[in-house]
């Protein structure tokens, strides 16, 4: 039977404790501060409060699943927390595109490129035991 090793490298667990943080913040600005967060919406506009909730929870979750791979050192839920950010980071990039949002273009292309790295060294540096 295969085991993960459960010595996943420190750094490998700080940053992601990092983007839970990074998720818990974003998501609590969101709920409580919108305006901090988002400059160019109306916030009287009808229905804008529910997506600012949405978004919210979505950042809520990412935290959520970090802290909760570090908590079990597990690899395969670093693994999909990571492809799951990255993913989202992606789909950043594209809205960053349509709305012309130079700096959710960048910030999310360097949140996309953190995340294969860790994808990348989570994968080399996480070995099977037989």
């Amino acid at each position: 039977m295969k085991n993960v090793n459960s010595q996943i490298p420190k750094w490998i667990l700080i940053v992601s404790i990092l983007f839970a943080l990074l998720g818990f913040m974003v998501s609590t600005t969101l709920l409580f501060a919108p305006e901090n967060a988002i400059k160019t919406v109306d916030f009287e506009a009808n229905g804008v409060d529910y997506l600012i909730q949405m978004w919210a929870v979505r950042q809520f979750t990412v935290g959520f699943i970090f802290l909760y791979s570090v908590i079990k050192k597990s690899k395969p839920m670093l693994n999909i927390a990571f492809i799951f950010f990255l993913v989202m980071n992606i789909g950043d990039i594209i809205i960053g595109f349509l709305q012309d949002d130079n700096s959710l273009i960048i910030g999310a292309s360097i949140m996309a490129v953190i995340s294969v790295i860790m994808l990348y060294y989570i994968k080399r540096k996480v070995r099977i035991e037989e």
